[in-house]
């Protein structure tokens, strides 16, 4: 029987990535866990340590605090807009998102049998508010904030696969139209009928 991991060990699992899995640690510490079938080295530079699908289940088994499963999941979230300020300064939080968007072109990397990554995956079309956020605030867009005043906001709609942006500037509005499509999403421009509004609905492209 394979013995349970240590509780360094654990904590090492418990704080990857929660989107792409990638671990951080001492090579020392990575290199174990690949041994013991729980991570894998990227082949690829810059050589990231990535859960195995072993890894993936440890960290799900693992009973844990409340608190701690909710931090675990808090590691990054993209601002849909309309949401409080990030705490932290601007310029670490512009690398934190840059940091995540470029994780999830790893996960696309490595989910796409043909290695594209320039279409969503899986994971992107199951949580499709958060990757579409995270797809314009990593290119640099404003979110609203919590008053709704000003930058995009990202909402869900009744439709399968499919998300809303409204931004008030037009030519902003045309800026995330853009932004989304080259990170590989289907965009129209629509008009709420109602209130004459200008939204983008976007869906993840599969191919």
């Amino acid at each position: 029987m394979t013995r349970p991991p240590t509780a360094a060990q654990r904590r090492l699992i418990e704080a990857a990535d929660p989107v792409t899995g990638r671990l951080r640690g001492t090579p020392t510490q990575l290199a174990e866990l690949v041994r013991r079938g729980l991570a894998f080295r990227h082949p690829r530079p810059p050589h990231d340590h990535f859960l195995t699908p072993a890894g993936h289940r440890t960290r799900e088994a693992e009973p844990e605090p409340v608190e701690a499963k909710a931090s675990a999941r808090e590691v990054f979230a993209a601002r849909v807009g309309g949401d409080d300020p990030v705490a932290g300064a601007e310029a670490a939080r512009l690398r934190e998102v840059r940091g995540a968007w470029q994780g999830m072109l790893e996960l696309r990397r490595m989910t796409h049998r043909d290695g594209a990554t320039d279409r969503p995956c899986a994971w992107e079309r199951s949580h499709l508010v958060q990757a579409a956020a995270l797809a314009l605030e990593a290119a640099g867009h404003r979110p609203a904030d919590a008053d709704g005043e000003g930058g995009y906001r990202v909402r869900e709609t009744p439709q399968p696969e499919a998300v809303a942006v409204y931004e008030p500037d037009g030519a902003a509005l045309r800026a995330c139209a853009a932004t989304l499509e080259s990170a590989g999403w289907q965009v129209g421009e629509h008009t709420e009928p109602r209130t004459r509004v200008r939204y983008l609905l976007a869906s993840p492209r599969r191919a």
